[in-house]
């Protein structure tokens, strides 16, 4: 089955796709990745008005939903733009109160949930004590970008998300081969709490959700990319007198790419869709598109880089960009094999195992 988009879906991927094209082409992405500046990225996403697409205009968004957040990290993806805030923003919104919605939204106040990157996210609170928190979470997705933290905690009361202010805390840059995205080590050391609001571990369900639906439509987006390089390089370079494009080894690769992509393109945005609609498992087709697209695009990766030979190893060349954001994706909020975990545990009615 090959999803389709609405006329209007389409519109507005093809108008952000413009944008991105003009505002940050691949020479301006290589300059921030090199500089590690972020805000530019973001704050052009926010004065321009795409910053708040996906979101509802009761909260003083653009209105759509998680197809066009899909639809969005699809073009982030394809162009390897620097997108940790608006990634780390997505997916600490379902836990937000809606004034502190409307204060990200307008670009107020920059909130991130202190959940690890490196799995699925998981409800594994922190202790609160006397108004204040200690411990560690690693591999926070825009740690470095954020003004508030939003942590699952555990105290006297109960469970619950308490709000950080990020001046309150150490934080460690990560170091990834991917430098597309940002994350780091936040370290708490008696921090002192904003306010803590009532939740339990329910509440990371739909940010659960959305990872897995956001990261493989960046995938997706990287996929697409790199097959276009690869045929592109294809139709210029030789080998004994010919075109490599017109080898048979050459012809099944690409085809062999086209494949994924197209898979992927339908898988990633059927997840998308079905979290709008509500439908019931939603969160095991969220799994099966973050298992399986960024799987197989990992692969195409490969596959795009022998295309390319020597060449595609060199910094010069872009592919390295979308190569390893692909091989992030893959990983990132949990491998392949960890989701495919959770698409068994649901269909045999047993709980998720954690960690």
């Amino acid at each position: 089955m090959h999803w389709e988009l609405s006329e209007e879906q389409e519109l507005f991927a093809a108008s952000l796709r413009e944008w991105i094209t003009a505002k940050f082409p691949t020479e301006a992405v290589r300059k921030l990745q090199a500089s590690g500046d972020t805000d530019r990225f973001t704050g052009a996403l926010i004065s321009d008005g795409w910053w708040g697409v996906g979101y509802p205009e009761d909260a003083a968004g653009q209105g759509g939903g998680v197809l066009e957040l899909a639809l969005a990290a699809r073009e982030f993806g394809r162009s390897a733009v620097p997108d940790s805030r608006w990634l780390a923003a997505a997916l600490v919104a379902p836990l937000l109160a809606e004034r502190e919605l409307a204060g990200q939204l307008a670009g107020e106040r920059r909130f991130a949930a202190a959940i690890r990157a490196d799995r699925p996210p998981t409800w594994d609170p922190l202790v609160a004590h006397d108004g204040r928190l200690t411990g560690t979470v690693r591999h926070v997705i825009g740690a470095g970008e954020a003004d508030v933290f939003v942590v699952p905690v555990n105290g006297p009361e109960g469970t619950g998300l308490a709000r950080v202010s990020a001046s309150d805390v150490v934080i460690e840059p990560d170091r990834l081969l991917d430098r597309s995205r940002g994350a780091g080590t936040v370290e708490f050391t008696s921090a002192p709490i904003i306010e803590v609001i009532p939740a339990d571990e329910s509440s990371l369900s739909r940010t659960a959700t959305l990872a897995g639906v956001l990261v493989a439509a960046d995938a997706l987006g990287s996929a697409e990319r790199m097959l276009e390089l690869a045929v592109e390089y294809s139709k210029q370079r030789k080998q004994f007198g010919q075109f490599i494009g017109s080898f048979q080894a050459v012809k099944h690769a690409a085809a062999q790419m086209l494949v994924t992509v197209e898979a992927a393109y339908s898988t990633a945005l059927y997840a998308a869709a079905a979290v709008d609609a509500g439908i019931d498992d939603a969160p095991t087709v969220a799994a099966v598109a973050k298992a399986q697209v960024t799987e197989t695009v990992a692969d195409l990766a490969e596959s795009a880089l022998t295309v390319h030979g020597a060449i595609g190893y060199t910094w010069e060349h872009d592919l390295h960009l979308f190569y390893k954001r692909a091989k992030l994706d893959r990983t990132l909020f949990g491998s392949p094999s960890v989701w495919n975990e959770r698409i068994a545990a649901a269909l045999l009615d047993e709980p998720v195992r954690q960690g």
